[in-house]
């Protein structure tokens, strides 16, 4: 005979979720760290911050997490990893195939789901469905924290209703928001920084430039992944993954720099 569940009326598990999410909120208006991006990029960098024990916070627009890491190139979720990404595929405890000594491939969903349980188990928390709006700026042009709003207000007319964003403050911020590098386009509109737009393909040249041109690109703000190809002008790489989660990697080294 199947056990019984407990006995749970509907105002208990409202109160439960509001109570929790509350209390999370709360705990990161301020953080030591705020990641835009919940790709492999941004979950690698929360999560080794984390595990440094900082305050992180990752915020998605989307209502998943992993970006392109789920689905792989056109549609066909087997990811590939160039040498030497395999350590970090070793170290979260991800299978994976040699294509040849230089080329690995796995299961995105598989790979996906270890990344962003070792985000979560890290400590890092989440908020999806949300937006990047805008920066918090100090006098001194210090980038110190963000402007968010929920996702689902940008398909609202202006006409209809405006709804106006909240800040969270945090002594260092990542842009892990992918081609768009939206947080360091936001200190371009301020003529604060000029991006070079991303470059055409040439995945050779581009996974090692991506990495060694993650840092800080404004007091406050680090760029990793994607978002450094667009900011200085880098090839694109497609559906390989290596340097997104070495960038991420290099990206937390950062910050933890930065923090202490």
């Amino acid at each position: 005979m199947a056990q019984k569940f407990g006995p749970v009326s509907e105002k208990d598990i409202s109160s439960a979720i509001v109570a929790e999410f509350a209390a999370q909120f709360q705990e990161h208006v301020e953080s030591d760290c705020i990641i835009i991006g919940g790709g492999p990029s941004g979950l690698m960098a929360g999560r080794n911050l984390a595990t440094a024990g900082k305050r992180v916070l990752i915020v998605e627009r989307n209502n998943y997490l992993g970006g392109g890491f789920w689905i792989g190139g056109f549609l066909m979720n087997t990811v590939t990893i160039r040498h030497p990404g395999e350590r970090i595929l070793d170290e979260l405890g991800i299978p994976y195939k040699a294509v040849n000594e230089n080329l690995l491939i796995a299961d995105g969903p598989h790979a996906c789901s270890k990344l962003i349980a070792s985000t979560c188990d890290a400590g890092v928390k989440f908020l999806n469905m949300t937006n990047f709006d805008d920066l918090v700026i100090r006098e001194d042009n210090r980038v110190a924290g963000v402007v968010i709003n929920w996702t689902p207000i940008s398909a609202l007319p202006r006409e209809i209703t405006c709804v106006d964003p909240i800040a969270l403050e945090s002594r260092v911020v990542i842009d892990a928001t992918g081609h768009d590098a939206q947080v360091v386009k936001k200190l371009e509109e301020r003529g604060l920084i000029k991006t070079k737009g991303q470059g055409a393909m040439w995945v050779e040249r581009s996974e090692d430039l991506v990495v060694e041109h993650t840092g800080e690109v404004h007091p406050g703000l680090i760029v990793t992944g994607m978002a450094v190809s667009t900011t200085y002008g880098l090839p694109r790489m497609g559906p390989t993954f290596g340097a997104m989660l070495l960038s991420g990697e290099v990206a937390a080294e950062i910050a933890l720099e930065n923090l202490r």
